[in-house]
């Protein structure tokens, strides 16, 4: 089995490289493709077992977390992203895309999927929707400590605008904050409701995987707008709010359960 993820990793991490052919440095594209299909393992080995199933799970979370998200800060906080902001979406769109496909089928044809059978306790729709909408207050609430914390001693000098740029948007600002933590607890919900493992294991998963594909695999890569050390200081900084995020957001969305249930390798239980 390992041999078979480290396949899905290395080939799954492939398609970013495109990039690579107008952009340069393939060496990094490729690293942000492993860190990207990493990051996506425990749902490759314990999430939908369908490749089908497996492509929409995948391509949500990357269409919202680290495309539209990622895009639209770039887009407030970088004006001089905005000259081709619709064409670096629309690419990245069709990237990630193909991104998820080619995971999807690596699942299936490396049969990496683990035979785990558990029922996934999961609450009603209506609080489903709470739970959601918490999560994405919590982000926020994360967003406003770390990004403050970050601002105030780290990156002040390299955005000048930032302090006029949150005052132009006026109220409006962290109501665009809230929708961005809701959605990408959106992104995830299916991940959360489909990952076979114990409640605080897929927290963990989740937490590591909103890390991954919303701050260090698009970080790691070269870029004219940011440099090394703003691109460091960014992949901390988004580590402190999206992974605790992600912990928060499947602690609201999957409830406590005290069924055990038979054949599950790395939970006996599924007590928490």
């Amino acid at each position: 089995m390992r041999w078979r993820v480290i396949l899905y990793c290395l080939l799954g991490g492939l398609p970013l490289t495109f990039a690579a052919l107008g952009a340069g440095h393939f060496p990094w594209w490729w690293l942000s493709g492993i860190l990207i299909a990493g990051a996506f393992v425990p749902v490759a080995l314990f999430g939908p077992r369908k490749g089908i199933a497996q492509f929409a799970v995948v391509s949500l979370a990357l269409l919202i977390v680290t495309v539209l998200c990622l895009w639209s800060e770039a887009v407030v906080f970088l004006p001089q992203s905005r000259q081709r902001a619709m064409q670096d979406l629309l690419s990245s769109v069709i990237m990630y895309t193909i991104f998820a496909a080619v995971l999807a089928v690596f699942s299936q044809l490396l049969k990496v999927s683990k035979p785990v059978e558990m029922a996934i306790p999961h609450r009603s729709g209506a609080g489903t929707v709470l739970m959601v909408i918490l999560s994405g207050l919590s982000y926020t609430l994360y967003y406003l400590i770390f990004g403050s914390l970050t601002y105030q001693f780290f990156t002040k000098g390299y955005y000048p605008e930032a302090q006029q740029i949150v005052r132009s948007l006026g109220p409006w600002f962290w109501p665009m904050e809230i929708a961005r933590g809701v959605l990408m607890a959106l992104s995830v919900v299916p991940i959360v409701l489909t990952l076979r493992m114990k409640r605080w294991h897929a927290a963990i998963v989740v937490g590591l995987l909103l890390w991954v594909i919303g701050g260090l695999a698009p970080l790691v890569l070269p870029n004219e707008l940011l440099g090394g050390t703003q691109r460091l200081i960014h992949t901390v900084e988004i580590f402190t709010e999206n992974f605790p995020f992600g912990v928060t957001a499947v602690l609201l969305l999957r409830p406590r359960s005290v069924q055990v249930h038979a054949g599950v390798p790395a939970a006996s239980s599924a007590t928490d």
